[in-house]
C-alpha cells in the first residue's frame, strides 16, 4: 500500500517541502529556478498520482487520506515561503490568504462530513482552480532572477504571478463557497436516528 507508485508520488510531495523552502531562503537566481523546478515535479505528482492509482486499480484509504494533505501542505508552505522572503508582489499576501483560509475550511468540512459518513468530491472548478493556483505559485518562484536564467527576464513575473495568484483567489472564493454550501446542507438536514 504505502509502497504504491501513486503512494510514493505523493509522499514525495511532502518531501520536497523542506528543500522547496530552503531554496526559497536562499534567495539566488539559480535557486528560483531550482524552486520553481521542485515546486513544478511536485505538482505533475498531484496530477499522476490519482491517474496512476486509477490505472492501476491501486485505490486505497491510504492514498485518499494522504493525498489532500500533501497538496495542502505543498500549496500551504510555498505561499508561507513566498510572503516569509519577500516573493509576493505588493498586496499578494491577501490572495494567499484567501487561498490558506479555504484550504483550511476545506479541510474542516472534509473530516465533519466524514464523521457522519458524507464524501464531499472536488469539483471540475476546483481542479481549474488548483491548476491556475500551480502555474501561479511556480510563476512567483521562479521570479525575475530565475526568469533571466532560462531566457524569460523580460516578462514581469511577478506581475504575471501576482494576477494568477489573484485569479486563484477567486475561483478559491467561488469553490469555497460551492463547499461550504454542500456542506451546510448536510448539517442542517435532520440525520435518522438508529
Amino acid at each position: 500500500m504505502i509502497s504504491d507508485l501513486p503512494n510514493i508520488l505523493t509522499l514525495s510531495r511532502i518531501a520536497a517541502i523542506p528543500l522547496l523552502v530552503l531554496l526559497v531562503a536562499i534567495g539566488a537566481p539559480w535557486a528560483d529556478l531550482l524552486a520553481a523546478l521542485l515546486f513544478a515535479a511536485a505538482a505533475v505528482t498531484d496530477y499522476l498520482d490519482g491517474r496512476l492509482a486509477r490505472e492501476r486499480l491501486q485505490l486505497s484509504d491510504f492514498g485518499r487520506m494522504l493525498d489532500p494533505i500533501a497538496d495542502k501542505l505543498l500549496i500551504g508552505a510555498t505561499l508561507m515561503a513566498l510572503v516569509g522572503f519577500g516573493h509576493l508582489p505588493t498586496g499578494g499576501i491577501y490572495p494567499a490568504i484567501v487561498i490558506m483560509l479555504r484550504e483550511i475550511l476545506v479541510s474542516g468540512l472534509r473530516e465533519y462530513l466524514a464523521e457522519i459518513r458524507i464524501g464531499l468530491p472536488v469539483t471540475r472548478l476546483a481542479k481549474w482552480k488548483t491548476g491556475v493556483q500551480m502555474v501561479a505559485l511556480g510563476l512567483l518562484l521562479l521570479g525575475q532572477g530565475g526568469a533571466h536564467i532560462i531566457g524569460l527576464g523580460g516578462l514581469p513575473m511577478a506581475w504575471i504571478g501576482g494576477t494568477l495568484l489573484w485569479g486563484a483567489a477567486v475561483l478559491t472564493l467561488v469553490t469555497g463557497w460551492d463547499y461550504l454550501n454542500a456542506g451546510l446542507r448536510h448539517v442542517t438536514t435532520p440525520r435518522p436516528t438508529v
